[in-house]
């Protein structure tokens, strides 16, 4: 491990961490340099122990000893470190969680490999809000379903939030990006998976009737705030289905939708004896999520 400690915050060396709360820039910098940002050691040794490759790492002092140990296998990997007013100063926000990598990010992966190699998967269309991205990630570790899948203009799982809020399960979870509902529709349908879309429409199931007589292989759809679900969506899906509401609220956010969706479902598999699909790596008896500290606000919701 490469220990540096920071006397010149302009040094180009730390430009991955600069200006972190500039959106426009991260969508910039990130991409096109193939990197993400881990926050907190927790998250870093998940994303360690997933496979993906540091470039360097931001800690303030006191971290070093929790660190060090994760970085064994990795001894160029600069480690730079500075103190408290410095580290933010140079990030824009206080580092609380002690840590911040900066990661190579994955190769991606190809959709139809992952639906055949699951049961039962989480299909997002158009979200824009992180925070709700990160926690359904977390909602499918934690109740055992087996990938996501996004749309194409669905917001970043590797974001810094979303990796946060998310607990890292953004690097657990194996999911992987749609082609367009053109290609995207028929590759669901042939992998043999019913699509259900969670959408307020007249021929929409009661979730509690629905989840009675559960298919082989589904794939639960959920849409962004607003106007919904895209028309293409819907005509790509099989069944639409409803969280029953009362006192005249039409929706819940959708990120609380889709945790429900996932219980009702892993609820109705149990008791059927279905068998509960691909066990993925940290699953919840291995995952601890006791760290998260952010709620998810509303900025998408569903039925």
């Amino acid at each position: 491990m490469r220990v540096i400690r920071i006397d010149d915050l302009s040094s180009p060396e730390l430009a991955d961490y600069t200006q972190l709360t500039d959106v426009a820039l991260r969508r910039v910098r990130e991409p096109e340099e193939g990197l993400y940002l881990a926050e907190s050691p927790k998250v870093i040794e998940r994303a360690l122990r997933s496979g993906h490759r540091p470039r360097s790492v931001l800690l303030l002092e006191e971290w070093l000893p929790r660190v060090e140990p994760l970085l064994a296998d990795y001894p160029d990997v600069p480690v730079y470190v500075g103190e408290s007013e410095q580290l933010a100063e140079l990030t824009g926000f206080h580092l609380h969680r002690g840590a911040l990598a900066s990661m190579h990010r994955p190769a991606p992966r190809d959709p139809a490999e992952l639906l055949r190699e699951s049961r039962r998967v989480v299909v997002l269309e158009a979200l824009a809000d992180h925070t709700n991205v990160g926690a359904i990630f977390r909602s499918v570790a934690a109740l055992g379903a087996d990938a996501v899948l996004l749309t194409p203009d669905c917001a970043d799982p590797l974001y810094r939030r979303a990796v946060r809020v998310s607990m890292g399960a953004v690097l657990q979870v194996p999911w992987a990006r749609l082609p367009d509902w053109r290609e995207a529709g028929p590759m669901i349908r042939d992998a043999g998976f019913e699509l259900t879309a969670f959408a307020l429409r007249d021929d929409a199931e009661d979730l509690a009737e629905y989840v009675g007589d559960l298919p082989p292989r589904l794939a639960l759809m959920f849409g962004t705030e607003g106007a919904g679900l895209s028309r293409r969506a819907l005509a790509a899906s099989t069944r639409a289905v409803v969280i029953p509401m009362e006192h005249g609220v039409d929706s819940l956010n959708v990120s609380t939708a889709a945790a429900l969706a996932l219980w009702a479902v892993r609820t109705a598999d149990r008791q059927s004896g279905a068998d509960a699909g691909v066990p993925l790596r940290g699953t919840p008896e291995h995952m601890d999520f006791g760290e998260i500290q952010a709620s998810p606000h509303a900025g998408e919701r569903s039925a």
